[in-house]
């Protein structure tokens, strides 16, 4: 499992531009991502700019940044769901949404067991839940609770739960 970038960028082209109110907001946008040109009726906005990274399995990867920085446009382009505009991206092994993660999160299950459905869901053998299982508990950082029900969790208790579901698959 790796996804290797290089070079990667992700121009949206915004229509009429100059024309919108809001025109100021899309001259000013952002915390990364600004506007690239700027054409009769037709702008650019880069929201990835030269990204190049290498991500190995095993390796945990947490994006970091503003509003508007780019972070949710780079997991699209991992996912395949955003072409690069330049550049080239290569993913070996299988991109999941944290957010389908969380889906399958049964509330009135323990911790435990949602880790066995999750990797049950997820195709893993019974023999390779046990192996991650430890993993997985020690990650999430949920302690005793992860002998509770995830209904007693806090929203952040559920994503670490999840995320650490999904990074050790």
């Amino acid at each position: 499992m790796y996804i290797k970038a290089d070079d990667v960028c992700v121009t949206f082209p915004v229509f009429d531009a100059h024309q919108r109110s809001f025109k100021k907001t899309v001259f000013k946008a952002a915390a990364g991502g600004g506007l690239s040109s700027f054409r009769k009726g037709f702008a650019e906005i880069e929201a990835l700019k030269h990204i190049t990274l290498d991500i190995r399995e095993g390796e945990r990867v947490a994006l970091i940044g503003h509003n508007g920085s780019g972070k949710t446009t780079l997991l699209r382009v991992f996912a395949g769901v955003y072409a690069p505009t330049r550049g080239t991206i290569a993913v070996n092994g299988s991109v999941t949404s944290l957010l389908d993660a969380m889906l399958g999160m049964d509330g009135e299950a323990t911790g435990f067991e949602n880790i066995r459905m999750r990797g049950l869901f997820l195709g893993l053998s019974p023999k390779q839940i046990e192996t991650i299982t430890d993993e997985v508990v020690e990650f999430s950082e949920l302690g005793d609770f992860i002998n509770m029900p995830v209904r007693t969790y806090s929203s952040g208790m559920v994503l670490r739960l999840a995320f650490s579901i999904s990074t050790s698959i």
